[in-house]
């Protein structure tokens, strides 16, 4: 059981000291960092191109794989603490609000299920199971866009009251940063797949190419397959400028990695609402020693587990 306190401030304190700030910081930072290490390891190995890769790409060869998994995994654990911090936050400054109480646990599902995706995409490369990968990219951008919706539209329910129309704005302009990301991932689609002409199969991969526009609604990097089919792992992750499609590929890399820092920017957002929460977490005993049945201890004792920030 899980309490949701007022954070004492100090004033010796530095900034992300202060509640619990430290965990969008360490969602944001982490992240940010997992892309940037496994990017510099495949530019290092030549397994990409310099030039704006896709990031699933820069995640799909070893070593740079086990990197970009490990870490990503981490964010999920990262991502959902924040999420579930978040949602008690909101639950306690607004226990007596039933529509705000509802959009509140809407948020922390839809919020999970963005990290249950996120796992999958760590876990899962595009070139072993990439139906598998496209699933966990769709879970992670477009439920986590309807999870930065339902949080903007808290942050809209509950000013000036509780929140700050600063905030409010913040998060809608976030908002509509990653939209944008999205609708140019797709309309680098329907460009490229004009510029390209399909051919009988698909070296690697067995794709239908009648169902690669449905998948790439929230995913910029199936624009990749949308009209390279033929060509096997290692073109794919290389392009020559001189290519077909080169310019709506890179626009589209452009857009992926642009929906991504939208992403880590919304969660920069919480940073000052989480300086004001702090949590408890209380135990509470079914029996005096662990070999007894629960129904043996009748008075029931409580003990504080954990107090102040965590």
């Amino acid at each position: 059981m899980a309490q949701c306190l007022e954070a004492e401030v100090s004033p010796e304190m530095w900034w992300f000291q202060q509640g619990l700030s430290f965990l969008p910081v360490a969602l944001v930072v982490w992240s940010a960092a997992s892309f940037v290490f496994s990017y510099i390891t495949a530019i290092v190995l030549h397994h990409v191109d310099p030039l704006v890769p896709y990031i699933s790409d820069t995640g799909t060869i070893p070593p740079e794989r086990c990197l970009f998994g490990i870490m990503l995994n981490v964010s999920t654990f990262l991502g959902m603490a924040t999420m579930y911090v978040r949602y008690k936050q909101v639950s306690a400054l607004s226990p007596d609000k039933p529509k705000i109480l509802r959009l509140n646990k809407l948020g922390l599902r839809l919020g999970w299920m963005s990290c249950f995706g996120l796992c999958i995409i760590a876990n899962f490369q595009k070139c072993i199971l990439y139906y598998i990968h496209v699933l966990g990219a769709c879970l992670t951008f477009g439920v986590g866009s309807i999870y930065m919706l339902v949080q903007t539209i808290l942050s809209y329910l509950m000013q000036p009251e509780l929140h700050s129309k600063d905030i409010f704005w913040a998060r809608l302009a976030v908002f509509l940063w990653s939209c944008s990301s999205i609708l140019s991932s797709i309309l680098c689609l329907g460009s490229d797949t004009k510029t390209q002409q399909p051919p009988q199969h698909l070296h690697l991969l067995e794709l239908n190419h009648h169902h690669v526009p449905q998948e790439a609604l929230f995913v910029s990097s199936v624009v990749l397959y949308s009209g390279l089919y033929g060509q096997n792992l290692v073109q794919k992750l290389h392009w020559d400028p001189q290519e077909r499609g080169y310019t709506p590929h890179m626009i589209s890399t452009v857009s992926e990695w642009s929906l991504a820092f939208s992403f880590l920017s919304f969660f920069l957002t919480y940073i000052r609402d989480f300086q004001k929460i702090s949590l408890q977490a209380m135990v509470s005993l079914q029996g005096q020693t662990l070999h007894e049945s629960p129904g043996s201890f009748r008075a029931e004792e409580q003990a504080l587990l954990v107090a102040g920030s965590i």
